[in-house]
């Protein structure tokens, strides 16, 4: 993972290749999880864009967000405005969410001058190398995705939900089995219980799909954690998570859900006009620091939804 692919001789055109294809690279993203596309000609924003909707489906919004990001072309956009200097780790796309894309498409048009990658694994090795009794424990509570907004940290309410009206903020929370609460003027804290673990909806192989190490606080690291809790105290981190019936999660639980993920990580160089596809459930992706300039787009595509 990936499975590479590339002209044999000269340089195919994107869309045209891959729009006849998009059977055979469906099916390759489920047994793979991954597919890169490189060498091909004629990449681009819009390029992009259209291949992803003859592949993989009409790009998806990106709504109730976490990390920064701006529109490049319509329904394509930045990778992440998170500063290059910082890493980002493991994840996969939006599975917070009670609906979340199947796919998640990345395009290369500028390399960095250095570091930069996208770091890839493989959520159905991540779940197995995890132990039998902290899986169970997952499976059986699930996990709670706390948020606080309004305290100088993370992103502000009204770029998370896209709209400046609390009232919009409720309907979206109770439409999608969020426990919200205004704590101030521009204050508000946010619950979620999601479940940890998924199965890939073609396949049935169980798959580890949640944001639990992504978002909680010990991920940041000791030093950046610490002074983060000491500033705003436990119910004002921007982003934490805890076990499902709100018990903190032991930091030998966290250790071994990190050493999962570190030792399924793979990662490469990006190239110019490189396409990575992705089926969001099976692969968790990331972003190592770099050097700048650097141009990755991003595309969703396939909502599914979990029931509540």
């Amino acid at each position: 993972m990936p499975l590479a692919i590339r002209p044999a001789t000269a340089p195919l055109g994107l869309v045209s290749w891959a729009a006849a294809r998009g059977d055979a690279l469906r099916a390759r993203l489920t047994r793979h999880g991954a597919v890169l596309l490189r060498g091909f000609a004629d990449v681009s924003a819009e390029t992009f864009e259209e291949l992803i909707a003859h592949v993989c489906g009409d790009p998806l919004d990106y709504v109730e967000r976490s990390s920064p990001r701006h529109a490049v072309h319509r329904n394509v956009y930045t990778s992440t405005d998170h500063p290059p200097e910082e890493p980002i780790y493991l994840h996969n796309e939006q599975s917070y969410n009670l609906s979340w894309p199947r796919y998640i498409c990345f395009c290369c048009l500028q390399p960095a001058r250095s570091g930069g990658a996208t770091p890839l694994a493989d959520c159905r090795r991540v779940h197995d190398r995890i132990s039998e009794p902290v899986r169970d424990r997952f499976a059986e509570l699930g996990y709670v995705y706390a948020r606080a907004f309004g305290n100088g940290f993370g992103l502000s309410w009204q770029e998370a939900f896209q709209t400046q009206d609390p009232l919009e903020v409720k309907r979206y929370c109770e439409a999608n089995d969020i426990a919200y609460e205004w704590t101030g003027e521009g204050r508000l804290r946010t619950r979620q219980k999601r479940p940890a673990v998924a199965r890939h909806p073609l396949t049935g192989e169980p798959v580890w799909f949640n944001h639990i190490t992504f978002f909680h606080v010990s991920t940041l690291g000791q030093e950046l954690s610490s002074r983060l809790i000491d500033s705003v105290g436990m119910d004002g981190l921007p982003n934490n998570t805890y076990y499902g019936d709100g018990r903190h999660i032991e930091p030998e639980v966290m250790n071994e859900l990190r050493a999962a993920y570190d030792a399924e990580r793979i990662e490469f160089p990006w190239k110019q006009g490189d396409v990575l596809l992705l089926d969001n459930m099976l692969t968790a992706h990331g972003r190592s620091p770099y050097q700048p300039p650097r141009q990755i787009i991003v595309g969703m595509a396939a909502p599914e939804r979990t029931a509540p």
